[in-house]
């Protein structure tokens, strides 16, 4: 493709050479430069591209795209931008076609509720006959292949190549998470969603490398507002005005106020061994009865900015009743099968916030005793430990404190800083550094009744020790352990437990 043609969208400078020559592939990485490829130097947290340049050079790159002058030989490209992350995501689209044009997208945003809604939509949209594809935290599904991605939403490269490749594919939708980094930098630049769903915002990801503050932070989520056809709200959140201003889409609300455009009414929890779910109602926009196989109040706000994002493709109330009966999502408010007397479920809660509004779920459904289990992340902010602690001796009835990702901190160290937090609140708790010995003392000692949670992992399959990435899924943990108590003769999930 001619580097003329790849710019054509974009505001640019020609400092050195010409755009009269043809590019052989598009790089952000030097890693992955060959010759005859166009380099774009973006800002990286840490790193500036421009400080790969000569790397990218010396493999051959014909042109580069920065921010800054970079010092290029005679006959090479220099093209200077006033955004270069904004530059990567045109340059991305069109070198793989503008496959997004080509595709009915929806967007999904918010503080909570991202990768449940987005796994809703699809599931809905694939029971309607839409074959759709998604990009989001769990994985990423184009259609020809499955992805395990690094972050909620990809560079704007790995996006459109992704795209490209649904569109190959076949596929007629793509629903994607988009996160306030993505914003940030730009990842989705020049898309247009043609639903942008936005779940509810609450203070979070601010610190260094992410929001200096809450400011910030909305003003990245409310993008999504700008940049799709109909909006998608929640009309409950506390911060809707803000949410919502400055918007340049057609605007529709859900949730359980009568001001919403679709609104749910006459919730109904439903509890068993191994099963927890809830019912509603819906009117407004779409009136229907609905089941969904997930727990608590926040599960039906993100089926309600589903079911409305689905109707304007036209799907019908069966599809919608059958999809959203059957949805399950990895490693949120995931239930594990085969326990009778007690309910274990595996969630990805891994703040304060997340994790409270998992337990105060759970606690509804009038569990015999409600146990958590979790750790927390090192090389994170420790207030996270202490508020994490604090929460979970708040709302559990037990907490059994282990490891998580402890990265390269002492995980005995992060035990002690969960544990004043819980010191606060007088709560019960006991502390085993294992995770998979913590997992096996809570589901050996789990009574008849009790609900207990595995929190912090989620769909992650690996832990993060001194700088190593070790295999660890928590379900496999699990089937390990009862096959360990099978071969011990030990009680399993069938028989009695014993007590905690």
């Amino acid at each position: 493709m001619m580097l003329s043609s790849l710019l054509e969208d974009l505001q640019y400078t020609c400092l050195n050479g010409s755009t009269d020559v043809e590019i052989k592939g598009v790089a952000y990485d030097s890693r992955n430069v060959e010759p005859g490829s166009l380099f774009v130097c973006i800002r990286g947290t840490v790193r500036d591209g421009g400080d790969f340049a000569g790397e990218a050079l010396e493999k051959g790159a014909k042109a580069l795209v920065s921010e800054e002058p970079v010092e290029v030989p005679e006959g090479t490209a220099m093209i200077r931008v006033p955004d270069a992350r904004k530059a990567l995501a045109r340059i991305s689209a069109a070198w793989f076609g503008r496959p997004a044009g080509k595709l009915i997208l929806i967007g999904v945003t918010g503080t909570k509720g991202k990768t449940t809604t987005a796994w809703m939509v699809r599931e809905i949209l694939e029971q309607a006959g839409y074959r759709t594809g998604l990009l989001g935290t769990v994985t990423c599904i184009t259609g020809k292949r499955e992805i395990s991605p690094e972050n909620t939403t990809p560079e704007s490269w790995l996006i459109h190549q992704y795209f490209a490749e649904m569109v190959e594919a076949g596929l007629k939708c793509a629903v994607m998470e988009v996160s306030s980094q993505a914003f940030k930098q730009s990842r989705v630049e020049g898309i247009l969603f043609d639903c942008g769903i936005f779940t509810n915002i609450e203070p979070d990801h601010i610190g260094p490398g992410e929001h200096r503050d809450f400011d910030e932070y909305l003003e990245c989520k409310k993008q999504l507002l700008r940049q799709c056809r109909i909006g998608i709200v929640n009309r409950d959140d506390p911060h809707f005005r803000q949410i919502t201003e400055g918007r340049n889409c057609v605007l529709e609300t859900y949730g359980f106020s009568e001001n919403a455009d679709l609104r749910a009414e006459d919730l109904k929890l439903a509890a068993g061994p191994g099963k927890l779910g809830v019912s509603f109602r819906t009117r407004g926009l779409l009136e229907l009865s609905a089941e969904l196989a997930m727990p608590g109040k926040f599960s039906v706000y993100n089926a309600l900015a589903a079911m409305a994002a689905a109707r304007h493709l036209g799907v019908t109330k069966a599809a919608l009743r059958q999809a959203l009966g059957r949805v399950k999502v990895r490693g949120r408010a995931e239930i594990v099968p085969g326990f009778r007397d007690f309910t274990l479920l595996i969630d990805y809660a891994h703040n304060a916030m997340s994790l409270e509004n998992i337990l105060t779920a759970l606690r509804e459904y009038r569990p015999k005793r409600l146990v958590c289990l979790f750790g927390c992340g090192g090389n994170r902010d420790r207030n996270r430990r202490f508020e994490m602690g604090e929460t979970s001796g708040r709302f559990a009835d037990l907490t059994v404190i282990t490891s998580d990702n402890p990265r390269n901190e002492d995980p005995q160290a992060i035990i002690e800083d969960i544990k004043t937090g819980i010191r606060r609140t007088g709560g019960s708790y006991v502390e085993i550094p294992s995770r998979k010995e913590a997992i096996a003392w809570v589901i050996r000692r789990g009574r008849p009744g009790d609900i207990i949670v595995l929190a912090g992992k989620g769909h992650e399959d690996y832990q993060l020790i001194k700088g190593k990435k070790y295999p660890m899924d928590e379900r496999v943990l699990i089937r390990e352990i009862l096959e360990e108590d099978r071969q011990r003769k030990a009680p399993g999930p069938d028989g009695d437990p014993g007590q905690l």
